[in-house]
């Protein structure tokens, strides 16, 4: 009988062996005791069937065997903190897409927001930012005066790399996320070329672990493609609540930057969607709930478009809205400065 207890005991490595390279759910494996019956009678040895302590029980984490508190960027909205298991990993490369082209500006201000809550955790080394040209003037740099007022961030401590080539981008992030004296490294790629493929996430994930420092890969308009980054958040806009006052909340005013993420990759949650908005002041997110905003609405009933009032003489239905005069020749005030006369005339550039 005592081939049965060793069998078991290698059934269970075997399966904590898999359950760690598989990266199964959070889940308790348990050493299977042996029963006293099936044990040899050794009148010196204690066949008292072991007590189970929490010692014995091993916990097993996707892609983590044991994580730190520390090991994990909390947000401050606790409903996403506890569905991606504590936060965004620190050492890692984690993905931040954006649908669309003009959600770049979302997915900027959420990456500054995360670097915002790595530079509040004490004196910090500065970020690097790569982008190719493309993407530079695409979506443009940062504001420097709008990184201190809205995330408390120096304009030095932000550094920009901007590269000629997607090759060229790939080899500095490389280069940057083994490096020790940055806090963090963001590289940020439009749209789904073939050189960011599975192998190249890969080099960013593991020297990011090595340096145990985050790598922030921003997508602008990217397909959802297979990578290394345990964690990948879906970004957008999401419309800003009214700003609160003593009086309560001002009507038709802009309140804070909000985002709408959605997990789109977890190792160790399901899909989910969460409004959140970013705290200048207290440089954290907060998590608005589906039910504040009908209250936020029933409280405060504006409308979008104020209602016509009509008088005794009505202003006559508009015609067809045209985006060029239909018919003859632009009016006299349409007419191009003399400025813009020679502009006008050059002949347009070959090549």
């Amino acid at each position: 009988m005592a081939t049965s207890a060793v069998a078991r005991e290698t059934v269970f490595a075997l399966r904590r062996q898999i359950a760690k390279i598989e990266g199964t759910l959070p889940e308790r494996l348990q050493a299977p005791a042996a029963a006293p019956v099936d044990a040899p009678r050794n009148p010196t040895a204690d066949v008292t069937p072991k007590k189970i302590t929490p010692t014995n029980l091993t916990i097993v984490r996707r892609g983590l065997a044991v994580a730190p508190p520390d090991a994990f960027l909390r947000t401050g909205a606790e409903d996403l903190d506890t569905a991606l298991g504590g936060g965004l990993p620190k050492a890692a490369l984690s993905e931040i897409h954006g649908a669309a082209t003009r959600d770049a500006g979302a997915v900027a201000g959420f990456a500054l927001s995360l670097v915002s809550l790595i530079l509040k955790q004490g004196p910090r080394p500065p970020v690097l930012w790569i982008g190719t040209a493309e993407i530079f003037r695409e979506a443009g740099f940062p504001y420097a005066t709008g990184l201190h007022r809205l995330f408390g961030i120096e304009p030095e401590q932000l550094l920009f790399s901007e590269a000629p080539r997607l090759l060229d981008a790939l080899w500095t992030a490389e280069e940057a996320a083994r490096m020790t004296a940055l806090a963090a490294v963001i590289l940020e790629i439009r749209g789904s070329p073939q050189r960011l493929d599975l192998t190249a996430t890969r080099r960013l994930h593991a020297r990011a672990q090595s340096a145990g420092g985050p790598v922030f890969l921003l997508r602008q308009a990217g397909e959802p493609e297979p990578t290394a980054a345990p964690v990948r958040l879906v970004l957008s806009a999401a419309p800003s609540a009214p700003r609160q006052t003593i009086a309560g909340p001002l009507a038709g005013s802009i309140g804070r930057s909000a985002f709408t993420v959605s997990i789109g990759k977890s190792r160790t949650a399901l899909p989910g969607q969460f409004t959140l908005e970013w705290n200048p002041d207290e440089r954290s997110f907060e998590e608005r709930r589906a039910g504040e905003r009908r209250q936020e609405r029933a409280a405060n009933p504006v409308p979008v478009v104020s209602a016509s009032r009509r008088g005794k003489d009505p202003a006559p239905a508009s015609g067809a809205v045209l985006a060029f005069a239909a018919v003859g020749s632009p009016a006299a005030g349409d007419q191009p400065s003399p400025g813009e006369r020679a502009a006008h005339r050059r002949p347009r550039r070959a090549g």
